[in-house]
């Protein structure tokens, strides 16, 4: 390690501390940025202290994270992660020179788990080689920051040209992930718990995106769907087809909002977390552990923690009443959202949160592609919205046929919202930064403890 390096660390470290101990700010970036300003080949210089798994794609990436860590470290794994979600450049050279390295209680090598961000994939892995890549899936998310979904993709590809040693772990569910030249070896999970007496082969519906085949452009078929683009793809001009499956999901046994129950590669396993979507979190971590050696009782002893993922679907107490916060950025992820709240079985009411910081997408146009009149299928019984785009929600919800709507602009005011509501429980769907805002006021009252 140079003197440079060294010098660099020191200084993110001191930065580290004093924002997070002392000040009890988030601490993630700066230390970041002043690494790299003192040495820009700062992450060069660790490299070998650790193995590197990169966590892209378009949804899913921070639980996926937390679940792979605690599945690695069941199997005696020391881990580093970006707990906070920070998943840029700066973000993640902060979490990688601020962290201490420790061996592995099993004797090998430390993993770096790491959510990156998909437009920031190549800078991490031009400094660092990565051990695995790890694809969630790609769907329509921020077009004023990405691009189209094979925009997106070509980011990715260019991160992993870097490590051509590196494995590709991709959701095989996904079509897009049959793409790209690359020498890499692909290896793939998905679902196969539909039986072929059940199947319903048909073309992908209308307005789906990614369901263009790879080898003619063609519309793919499906055998069956999960949601969106993710499903049992195959070809009707020619021999393409969904890959063969390592790791897959033989049964969904039960769907609620607070825990799914489901099997892979038939062992029986449970979620504290509701959503089919967030079983494909789980598949991930699943196969990544098995990559990695990690039995599948171990990662059924990691799958059975509770404790709760910051903000991506947190479940808090506020006076009395069960308040479930979920974050929510693109069609696709909010529809999984409204299919999740369609198993409540209970009275609810519902809290919309939009914001439009560079960190959300500047462009809100995408709430009139997520299927909001799908919530008069659900026990919902009051309706209010908020954040900085508080029109442009309160309008698209308005039409969608909920006319009686209370507005908080004001986000300060959001625990006299919750203790307004009709219900015992309610859902609030916030964007990124209205997520952060909301917390803040959640934890400056008391309800959530810690920071992120």
């Amino acid at each position: 390690m140079t003197l440079k390096s060294t010098l660099a660390r020191t200084t993110a470290k001191s930065a580290h501390w004093l924002l997070h101990d002392v000040l009890h700010r988030g601490g993630t970036s700066l230390p970041g940025k002043l690494a790299v300003s003192i040495d820009p080949d700062v992450l060069k210089s660790i490299q070998q202290d650790f193995d590197l798994v990169i966590v892209t794609g378009t949804n899913g990436k921070t639980l996926t994270t937390a679940l792979i860590t605690r599945v690695l470290q069941a199997g005696g794994y020391e881990v580093i992660t970006n707990h906070s979600g920070s998943n840029m450049i700066q973000g993640i050279t902060g979490t990688l020179v601020t962290s201490k390295i420790k061996p592995s209680a099993n004797g090998k090598k430390p993993v770096a788990v790491l959510e990156v961000d998909e437009a920031n994939v190549e800078k991490i892995a031009s400094a660092i080689k990565p051990k695995m890549f790890v694809l969630t899936n790609i769907f329509r998310d921020q077009l004023d920051r990405y691009g189209e979904i094979y925009t997106t993709y070509d980011k990715i590809i260019a991160g992993i040209k870097h490590a051509p040693e590196a494995v590709v772990l991709a959701n095989g569910d996904s079509p897009i992930f049959t793409r790209g030249d690359f020498p890499n070896e692909r290896r793939y999970f998905g679902f196969n718990h539909v039986q072929p007496a059940d199947y319903q082969p048909g073309a992908a519906p209308i307005n789906t995106d990614g369901i263009l085949s790879p080898t003619d452009h063609s519309v793919l078929h499906y055998d069956f769907i999960t949601y969106a683009n993710l499903g049992k793809y195959f070809s009707t001009t020619d021999q393409f087809a969904r890959p063969n499956l390592r790791y897959q999901v033989t049964h969904v046994d039960e769907l609620t909002p607070k825990y799914s129950t489901f099997s892979i590669d038939n062992t029986p396993l449970r979620i504290e977390i509701g959503g089919l979507y967030n079983i494909y979190n789980a598949l991930t971590a699943f196969a990544v552990g098995r990559e990695f050696n990690v039995s599948a009782d171990q990662i059924k002893t990691a799958f059975e923690s509770n404790a709760q993922i910051f903000g991506r679907q947190e479940a808090i107490h506020v006076d009395g009443k069960d308040v479930t916060i979920v974050l929510i950025k693109n069609p696709v992820g909010t529809n999984s959202v409204i299919d999740m709240m369609l198993t409540e079985q209970d009275d609810f009411s519902m809290l919309a949160l939009l914001n439009a910081n560079y960190a959300d997408g500047i462009d809100t146009s995408w709430i009139w592609d997520a299927e909001f009149e799908k919530l008069h299928d659900t026990n919902i019984q009051a309706v209010a919205t908020g954040g900085q785009r508080y029109k442009d929600i309160h309008v698209r919800l308005k039409m969608a046929g909920f006319e009686d709507q209370a507005i908080y602009q004001d986000l300060t005011r959001i625990v006299e919202a919750i203790k307004a509501m009709p219900t015992d429980k309610v859902y609030i769907v916030a964007t990124y930064t209205a997520m952060l805002q909301l917390r803040e006021q959640l934890g400056s009252a008391g309800y959530i403890k810690g920071g992120f």
